[in-house]
């Protein structure tokens, strides 16, 4: 039976409404949310339209008033333009580490693929976050095949921001971990142009070109990206990357804006790892897999119109559509010496059962198209009722997705044509609908009850399978109702109260609800109940402070078995009830604030600690007996992670950042192995620390700056992941330094 840990979502929130109730005191509150330090401050609550004309129309989840902050039902982190180019970051990777909560993993090393787990969910691919870019979904197949391996370049990002609590019903289809949606730069008023270049070890170059301006009613955004490496740990790759912004007026009461992208990459991504004895023996970045190649090349494109009804309300329209094409060539491999077609080359130590890689001459090549367009109108509406205050969203959208997918065994280590194995198409239709209202019960008390509707009706249509013909469709459908409440409680100038509680919701991946022999095996959609309750202070001018307790709890979790996350073929599994509890503590710190001194500095410290582990009775073979896995932990969800950064500002233009990292231990099973496996894809992950260092100097009259970083400072050698195929290590020291003009 599944421990029921929360017995009423209703008798928890009906709780904290009684302590709210019973406390008097409203002030205004002052947004000590992190990185608050970076943003200007604002009074208003709601939306004022007539600001929201010059801003480019798009969905944003959190919005650029700080002040928003302390009306957001639930947890949330803003990290603006300011402090991405304090960090110079390499990948977006980077940059989440620094977020409570967050468990990254890095695949490759240099944020090609994000892999993103919130609060102790599983990473691979980022599955259970909603992913967006501008407010817009940015998976393969939002519904249907949630993977990220198209991550946008946080080199053209603006803003990034997280939000973890109720506010995420406004959004789908994924509502469980949280939601991440990048920002990129709008069209400025008045002309300008930066260029940005930045060499680095490993022939790494990354050239950057920006220009934007308005003239009367019109602006437009171009940014121009284009990244490479060519021996970075074991990885090589080949990145262009573009990206526009065009937004108009049309008269007073209405505007349009348009964004196109292209994206395009070539790279050497393998799934292949090193086996336990190639890591001791310290053969860190051995390419095993030369010929593997990954090609993705992604076209997209959105239209939004804002109506302004009133100054206080107007919808905003958006239809969007993008095609992923996802190609990899990966080289097949064998643990037995024994096995037919070898190329005679090996890894590892032959003389231990499954201790050796064996190439073969051959390949899989599994080649991919993904098309989703999508049509979302919004009303938001700001409006009093019984001399309460109120702000209404609302809305609804239609999405179609369709998934193309091969497999094509090649006959040669390097061959991307061959025998036709497997063919197949699905198709997926969805439907939602949402609603959510503010209620400001005074400047201090706001409560938002939401719900959401979601209906997703999907097909699997396969004509060939294991080189044979065939026609098998399957069809299947889920309908959901995703409540949520939260409420924000300013107790004085000082202290801000938030807590809420929603249901998670993630819809079945079409490939996996529906077998391979058309059958609809009446996969559910994955549920839980999400709780948090936490703190925002602001102690003397000088710290802020945000902590935040949390539980989902998961009647049924989903466990991924894919190749992606080391499984031995495609699917999931149900994990059985799990249950996830931790806390988040954040700590900024301006010290300039305390001393009276020309020197800015400003530190950031942020903890996580989270405990999740399956909580009902589930029985996994292990020879010829079976193990009871309850109250082990989660794979991948390791319970204490840390950061910290400090930012030095001199009055003389010169700017030092310094981060820090910490990952503690994590198990990489269900049976929390502790022994490494011969293969490497099975054991303890131990705890590691990685440093990075950025030194600026910029040069106001020639309008430029001069940077240099150096990532892993230590050069600390250590295991990021052993899915899919054995070891994964981090980057080494990487060095680059650069040069960036504005004008």
């Amino acid at each position: 039976m599944h421990t029921n840990h929360i017995s009423s979502p209703i008798l928890f929130l009906s709780t904290i409404l009684i302590i709210s109730c019973h406390t008097n005191s409203f002030s205004k509150t002052y947004d000590s949310s992190n990185y608050a330090k970076y943003l200007l401050e604002s009074d208003s609550h709601l939306p004022d339209t007539s600001d929201l004309k010059f801003d480019f129309p798009q969905i944003d989840v959190i919005g650029n008033k700080p002040s928003l902050y302390n009306t957001i039902p639930g947890s949330a982190t803003l990290i603006n333009n300011q402090l991405l180019n304090n960090m110079k970051a390499l990948t977006g990777n980077e940059v989440f580490k620094k977020i409570p909560g967050l468990n990254i993993v890095d695949e490759e090393g240099l944020g090609l693929r994000a892999n993103i787990g919130i609060r102790g969910l599983d990473p691979d691919r980022s599955r259970t976050v909603l992913m967006m870019e501008d407010g817009i979904p940015i998976a393969l197949a939002p519904y249907g095949e949630p993977e990220m391996y198209y991550t946008p370049a946080i080199d053209r990002m603006s803003k990034i921001e997280v939000l973890k609590g109720s506010g995420s019903i406004l959004f789908g289809p994924q509502t469980i971990g949280g939601v991440i949606n990048y920002i990129t730069s709008d069209p400025p008023l008045d002309s300008k142009t930066i260029l940005n270049f930045r060499y680095g070890n490993g022939g790494f170059f990354s050239g950057l070109l920006n220009y934007g301006t308005t003239i009367g009613n019109a602006g437009v955004q171009a940014t121009l990206l284009h990244k490479q490496a060519d021996n970075l740990g074991i990885t090589n790759f080949d990145v262009n990357d573009f990206s526009a912004k065009i937004k108009f007026g049309l008269g007073e009461s209405s505007r349009i804006g348009l964004k196109l992208s292209y994206y395009d990459e070539t790279s050497n991504s393998t799934y292949l790892g090193m086996t336990q004895n190639m890591y001791d023996n310290r053969e860190y970045f051995t390419v095993m897999a030369p010929n593997d190649k990954l090609e993705i090349r992604r076209f997209s494109a959105s239209l939004t119109h804002d109506y302004f009804i009133s100054t206080s309300a107007y919808i905003r329209t958006t239809v969007f559509g993008y095609t992923t094409t996802r190609n990899w060539l990966r080289q097949d491999f064998s643990r037995s010496r024994n096995s037919s077609n070898l190329t005679g080359i090996m890894f590892g130590d032959s003389s231990i059962a499954n201790g050796a890689v064996f190439m073969r001459n051959s390949t899989g090549n599994r080649d991919r198209q993904f098309e989703v367009f999508g049509v979302e109108p919004r009303l938001n509406h700001s409006y009093a009722f019984l001399n309460f205050q109120n702000e209404l969203i609302g809305g609804a959208r239609f999405l179609y997705e369709k998934a193309f997918e091969q497999r094509i065994n090649g006959k040669k280590a390097n061959a991307v044509s061959g025998d036709l194995i497997d063919d197949e198409e699905r198709i997926g239709y969805a439907g939602s609908a949402f609603l959510q209202n503010k209620l400001f019960f005074s400047d201090q008390f706001s409560l938002t009850p939401g719900l959401r509707f979601e209906y997703f009706e999907f097909e699997r249509r396969i004509s060939r399978i294991g080189s044979k013909d065939t026609l098998l469709v399957g069809k299947s459908y889920t309908t959901s109702l995703i409540p949520g409440i939260g409420l924000n409680f300013n107790l004085n100038d000082n202290y801000t109260f938030f807590a809420g509680v929603h249901r998670g919701y993630a819809p079945p991946r079409v490939k996996d609800a529906i077998s391979n022999s058309g059958q609809s095996l009446e996969l559910d959609a994955e549920f839980s109940w999400n709780y948090e309750i936490g703190l925002r202070a602001n102690l003397f001018s000088l710290i802020g402070i945000e902590f935040t307790s949390y539980l989902l709890d998961f009647s049924n979790q989903i466990i991924p078995v894919s190749e992606s996350s080391g499984g031995l073929g495609t699917g999931l599994v149900n994990g059985g009830a799990t249950f996830h509890k931790g806390l988040e503590l954040g700590v900024d710190l301006s010290l300039d604030n305390l001393f009276e001194t020309r020197y800015s500095v400003f530190l950031d410290w942020n903890i996580s600690y989270n405990h999740a582990k399956y909580d009902s009775d589930r029985f996994i073979t292990v020879g010829s007996s079976q193990v009871n896995v309850k109250e082990n932990k989660l794979p991948y969800a390791p319970e204490f992670l840390s950061s910290l950064l400090i930012n030095l500002q001199t009055p003389f233009n010169f700017q030092l950042n310094f981060s820090g990292t910490f990952v503690g231990e994590q198990y990489t099973d269900e049976l929390n192995t502790i022994i490494p496996s011969p293969d490497g894809q099975i054991g303890m992950m131990n705890s590691y620390v990685v440093l990075d260092l950025n030194a600026k100097y910029h040069m106001e009259s020639l309008g430029s700056s001069i940077f240099i970083s150096v990532k892993n400072l230590t050069d600390e050698r250590y295991i990021a992941s052993r899915r899919p195929q054995g070891i994964k290590v981090g980057i080494p020291r990487m060095i680059t330094a650069g040069l960036e003009l504005s004008f």
